[in-house]
């Protein structure tokens, strides 16, 4: 029961990992119906200029904000350079192959400046575990529960009272209604993909800690956290949350009981199963247009 107890921990911490990656993916599709194929190097490059701030003697807690900042600039850029000109001439597919160049382009620059080797990122928290329901658990590990809840609550509390917030959130129900109240819904999406770039490099300087940074830690977290979304429902924030625990779990027993070789398995089928009963995901909600 104490081994379990850990390894569902571990999963909660991963999985909230995931959900705060996939949480980027339903911002940019709530406005834009478009996805940044290149979230998982958002989180890479965070966790690397986070690790490189804190190399030059900057104080974990005051690397944060400035990181966060970063990643903003960052999917800021992306939006511009991979995402707008494909929504200008209305091209289905565009920005997939956009913003997958954009990725692999900051990993081969990721590989340039820090190298190919992972590097270890220092622990703001002690080390030694704690005793939680007679598991051990690591301080770091609360952390990153308490951190990835504390952003996705500060998002959701942003969109619901700001007046910024709610020019997101009425892009979200009708881009073309919000355009014609006089909503800039081009800079509404600029901002959804700067709030999502932030979103996951925050994700990197939490999870850092925790695994070893490198230029290739984004490719599989990404790719994770996007079978989250789908699991979830991209339109659904609950759905994200228990998305990501369920992979999380999944993933952790799964790789104790049977074999680290097979902890991947889990979520992939029931996103295959997901795909094949419910679309929209467990929690999201079927568009219905009207021709």
């Amino acid at each position: 029961m104490e081994i379990l107890t850990q390894l569902v921990f571990s999963g909660i911490a991963l999985g909230m990992i995931y959900a705060v990656i996939a949480f980027g993916y339903q911002l940019t599709f709530a406005t834009s119906d478009t996805l940044n194929f290149g979230q998982g190097e958002s989180l890479m490059l965070g966790a690397l200029v986070g690790l490189t701030l804190v190399g030059w003697g900057v104080n974990y807690w005051l690397m944060i904000p400035l990181v966060c900042l970063f990643g903003a600039f960052q999917g800021a850029v992306v939006e511009r350079i991979g995402v707008r000109p494909a929504i200008k001439i209305k091209s289905e597919f565009g920005w997939i192959m956009s913003t997958i160049a954009l990725g692999i382009i900051f990993k081969n620059v990721a590989e340039n400046v820090w190298g190919r080797d992972d590097l270890k990122f220092p622990s703001p928290l002690p080390e030694s575990p704690m005793k939680f329901l007679g598991a051990n658990v690591l301080p770091m590990e609360i952390l990153v529960i308490v951190g990835a809840v504390g952003m996705m609550l500060a998002v959701e509390l942003f969109n619901r009272k700001s007046i910024y917030g709610k020019a997101v959130v009425a892009t979200f129900n009708d881009r073309d209604a919000a355009k014609l109240m006089g909503i800039n819904t081009g800079l509404v999406i600029t901002f959804s993909y700067a709030l999502s770039s932030l979103t996951a490099s925050f994700a990197g300087v939490l999870i850092a800690p925790l695994t070893l940074t490198g230029a290739t830690m984004g490719a599989v977290l990404g790719l994770k956290a996007f079978a989250v979304a789908i699991i979830g429902g991209l339109t659904s924030g609950m759905g994200i949350i228990i998305g990501g625990i369920i992979l999380g779990v999944a993933e952790t027993t799964t790789g104790f009981y049977l074999s680290t070789g097979y902890k991947d398995v889990p979520g992939l089928v029931l996103l295959l199963i997901v795909l094949a009963v419910k679309p929209a995901g467990l929690f999201g909600k079927t568009a219905i247009k009207k021709v």
